[in-house]
């Protein structure tokens, strides 16, 4: 198994580079590999951020990305209770960090938005210091 970076996930999903575009698809369809969270994080951002990407955008390409026989996600189950809630409104980096935090009695931030959220998409307890 090979683990892989953001940019082969990139350009993957944008096919938008002639030469590194088919050898990321090659490479993914040749090998399991294995993609850690943080990777999946960079990934959303690049993918908003670089490339215009919007929400639809962003859950359609990574969970067909996740959903690839050849890749394994470090936290699957987690990942996509992430990429669930980021389709229901929060912020991806939001939805990581509290899918990590599942088994934990609650998530302390100052971040009003986020207990919000939180509250409406059913996520793990979000709570001010």
């Amino acid at each position: 198994m090979l683990a892989v970076d953001t940019n082969i996930i990139v350009r993957y999903v944008t096919r938008d580079h002639a030469e590194q575009s088919p050898r990321a698809k090659t490479l993914l369809d040749g090998n399991d590999v294995f993609v850690a969270t943080t990777v999946l994080l960079e990934t959303e951002w690049v993918l908003r951020s670089a490339y215009g990407f919007d929400r639809p955008e962003i859950v359609e390409a990574l969970g067909s990305f996740a959903g690839l026989p050849s890749v394994t996600l470090e936290d699957p189950a987690r990942a996509l209770n992430a990429l669930r809630w980021f389709a229901g409104g929060m912020d991806f980096a939001d939805a990581l960090h509290l899918a990590k935090a599942e088994s934990c009695e609650a998530f302390v931030s100052f971040d009003q938005r986020l207990t919000t959220v939180a509250k409406r998409v059913g996520s793990v307890a979000v709570r001010a210091p």
